[in-house]
């Protein structure tokens, strides 16, 4: 270490001279430092209580007053020169010890075959895996639906009995409760929770944080208590629309529905309604679609028809309205649903549902 330290009786001029030199010989010596622990024992010896920096500082009390306190000023200028440069480098030391600390720990996850001739899963055309078909399907019923200018909601799969029917027009002991088979949940009280049997609790949830004009779709999984079969799962994905704004018609409705037939399944495909009945609006209908397997020659999967039908849609009724506190003499608006899985089903010409459940690679690999 350079000795920098004035003359036994100091003056301003060989004070100053002094700290610039203690400082570029302090800047040259941490740049030299290889690594941190290096930098830190610099750091001390250049900054510290027993550095030159410090014994000059100690020299100020023998120049008049009037110097002292501008020589002084110099001395902690160069030390917070000094200190910044040395902090610097630490964190550039220290980013550089994590970075090499995270690539010695990486571990390659990479899979592959055991044994003298293991190999890569794509060498031997195993592959990557992909999305579900399910998943697909309702992937590709958001896209569509959020071009043609709605919005995606959720909501929670465990509801309240109130937001399951109730608030759907089905008080209790309603004969309609009786088109669900329910899941209930073992809370107190009994019979006030459940697994959603479909996504219309989201609707009011939805209308009642959310004032109109409200357009939007809501997909989930769904649970109700059915015995699996070719067209039945007792877990299942549906998607449902609901659009409420002033002035809105049946033929509002009819008109989206085959804008999203004609979207979602592609040109010369369309939709129809048919009458039918659900407690949450009025009125009802069915609708059905051109069987995409045949485009409405006719068909086993369609029975002979031209037609499958895809689900359920209607106007909302005003009780359903009144419950979340939306005046339908100002407004009205209309609701429709369907199943995913079975849309999904149709669209590849699934003989069995129940296949969407058994993780077959080999069924799983063909979507």
């Amino acid at each position: 270490m350079t000795d920098h330290a004035p003359p036994s009786s100091p003056d301003r001029t060989s004070i100053a001279e002094a700290v610039v030199s203690i400082e570029s010989d302090g800047l040259a010596r941490l740049e030299s430092a290889p690594r941190l622990a290096t930098l830190r024992e610099i750091e001390r010896d250049v900054l510290g209580k027993r550095s030159e920096l410090a014994r000059l500082h100690t020299r100020l009390g023998q120049l008049p007053s009037d110097e002292r306190r501008e020589v002084g000023a110099l001395i902690n200028a160069a030390r917070d020169r000094l200190q910044s440069r040395a902090d610097a480098l630490a964190a550039s030391f220290e980013s550089q010890e994590r970075r090499s600390r995270i690539e010695a720990e990486r571990l390659d996850l990479t899979e592959f075959m055991s044994g003298p001739l293991a190999a890569p899963l794509d060498a031997i055309g195993r592959g990557r895996g992909h999305l579900n078909l399910v998943t697909e399907t309702r992937t590709r019923l958001e896209d569509t639906f959020v071009a043609m200018g709605f919005a995606v909601a959720e909501g929670p799969e465990a509801e309240t009995d109130w937001y399951n029917f109730e608030a759907l027009n089905m008080p209790p002991a309603h004969p309609a409760r009786g088109m669900w088979d329910t899941l209930y949940l073992r809370l107190d009280p009994p019979g006030t929770v459940l697994l959603r049997t479909h996504t219309s609790p989201v609707q009011i949830r939805l209308m009642e944080s959310q004032k109109p004009p409200i357009y939007a779709v809501m997909p989930g999984r769904c649970y109700r208590r059915d015995t699996p079969d070719a067209r039945h799962l007792p877990v299942f994905h549906q998607i449902e629309g609901l659009v409420v704004d002033r002035g809105i018609t049946f033929g509002n409705l009819a008109g989206t529905i085959e804008a999203f037939t004609t979207s979602f399944f592609g040109p010369g495909m369309h939709s129809r309604l048919r009458p039918s009945y659900f407690p949450f609006t009025e009125p009802s209908a069915e609708f059905e679609v051109t069987c995409p397997i045949c485009a409405g020659a006719g068909c086993r999967t369609c029975s002979g028809s031209g037609w499958i039908e895809l689900g359920g849609c209607g106007m909302v009724d005003p009780n359903v309205f009144a419950a979340v506190g939306i005046d339908s003499e100002t407004y009205s608006g209309f609701a429709f649903g369907f199943g995913i899985d079975r849309l999904a089903q149709v669209l590849v010409g699934l003989p069995d549902m129940r296949a969407l459940l058994d993780n077959d690679v080999r069924f799983l690999a063909q979507f």
